[in-house]
């Protein structure tokens, strides 16, 4: 993998009518070598599909909830006025195919463990390198007890003061989450490095930075994380 990079959402670029999370994004990620960060959401007919948000409004234009939708209505619509449909998890990995790493975020808005259950059954087979991080610690959990051998991580936004350093509540309930689940890596907001809960961990695990996006995000996270999950490569390699 190139520069311990993973695309985010793919390599997209609106510009160049490559929209985010699309089958467009992840080929243009295989080519270049990045790894590929992508998110997971159950339909409401069992499919799984590839997009971020919970709703359509941003990226289709359409003001509804994406769990409430089949796959055959999905294909009414495009992603930020492209051609780009709503891909199916099962495509990606078929364009994918094993030639460079995925990091799935799970999207769970209530937690039951059908997302989880229906991805493992997708990934059966699947000969590439495969991770997993949910910013839900259930859904992480859920990896743990019931599909060991994937690596699996915690999303957080931030668990300290980036400028007093100070241990906080929100510190505390991480530390104790993240021991439960016994996770692989943590995927951290970049925003609010450095700090020391992020420097003890990286000595007994990996850090995956997000979101960087400029040159000089750029140079600062390579500093604290191990991987980094970019946007606009071009601008900053």
């Amino acid at each position: 993998m190139k520069d311990n990079i993973y695309a985010h959402r793919g390599y997209h670029d609106i510009n160049k009518k490559i929209p985010e999370n699309s089958i467009l994004a992840f080929k243009r990620a295989v080519r270049y070598g990045y790894g590929i960060e992508l998110d997971v959401h159950l339909l409401n007919d069992g499919n799984i599909v590839v997009f971020h948000d919970n709703n359509l409004k941003r990226v289709c234009g359409v003001d509804k909830a994406i769990e409430l939708c089949t796959y055959a209505e999905l294909l009414n619509y495009n992603l930020l006025g492209t051609k780009e449909k709503i891909p199916l998890f099962k495509d990606v990995l078929s364009v994918i195919n094993g030639s460079v790493p995925i990091l799935i975020e799970t999207k769970v808005i209530k937690f039951d463990g059908k997302l989880e259950s229906i991805l493992l059954k997708a990934l059966k087979g699947y000969t590439g390198k495969v991770l997993v991080q949910s910013f839900n610690p259930f859904s992480v959990l859920w990896f743990k007890k019931h599909s060991p051998s994937i690596k699996r991580g915690l999303l957080i936004a931030g668990v300290m003061d980036k400028k007093t350093l100070s241990i906080n509540k929100m510190t505390i309930k991480t530390f104790f989450i993240d021991l439960l689940l016994r996770s692989n890596f943590i995927s951290y907001n970049i925003k609010f490095l450095p700090n020391k809960y992020i420097s003890f961990k990286r000595f007994k695990k990996n850090i995956f930075g997000w979101t960087i996006r400029t040159k000089q995000e750029y140079a600062f996270a390579k500093k604290y994380c191990d991987y980094l999950i970019c946007e606009n490569m071009n601008n900053f390699k």
